[in-house]
């Protein structure tokens, strides 16, 4: 039964560019009372989506370099760290690291006049799980934290998402991180 229903939506997904385009030919048709005037709309309607979706693709790239994200996928785990660490006092934290071999879960130590932030910094290739998650939480009373964060260069695994959702973890995948350099510089 779930598969019939999964075929079904594919062809009214397969069938809505075709309306779509049916509707712009008869615009033109309408306009210019033509088979030419709706073969135009049609491929003038082409060119602009076609155009559009290379303008926001340049536009996303543009952004990734601008950001620095390259050089960041290329880092060590305690070039994260420290790269973390010098943007958070670009924003105005008071930044301490913990022990590499005895964290508790936590990288940075975030202080601002109000909290004490607990962050667990996970530069990977692959999505970041449920561990990462779990290492935070169990940090927040070790030292004495308010809020726990998980950034990373990638995204969350849909478990991650919903253990840090349950436990009030704050997460930073790859595209708030960048954004959150773009607003720094």
């Amino acid at each position: 039964m779930g598969k019939h229903k999964e075929k079904k939506k594919k062809k009214q997904i397969r069938i809505f560019p075709i309306i779509i385009l049916a509707i712009i030919g008869y615009i033109g048709w309408y306009y210019t009372n033509s088979i030419d005037g709706a073969i135009f709309s049609i491929i003038l309607f082409l060119i602009f989506i076609i155009s559009f979706k290379i303008w926001r693709k340049t536009r996303g790239y543009a952004r990734l370099r601008k950001a620095g994200i390259k050089e960041i996928d290329e880092m060590t785990g305690e070039e994260f760290e420290e790269f973390l660490g010098y943007l958070f006092q670009k924003r105005g934290y008071k930044v301490s690291y913990t022990k590499a071999s005895s964290d508790y879960g936590a990288d940075l130590i975030l202080e601002d006049r109000n909290d004490i932030i607990a962050v667990q910094a996970k530069r990977y290739s692959g999505s970041v799980g449920v561990k990462a998650v779990q290492e935070i939480i169990g940090a927040l009373k070790m030292y004495d934290a308010t809020e726990a964060w998980v950034v990373t260069n990638s995204y969350f695994t849909r478990q991650a998402e919903k253990l840090a959702e349950t436990n009030d973890v704050y997460l930073i995948d790859r595209d708030e991180l960048i954004d959150i350099i773009l607003r720094k510089r």
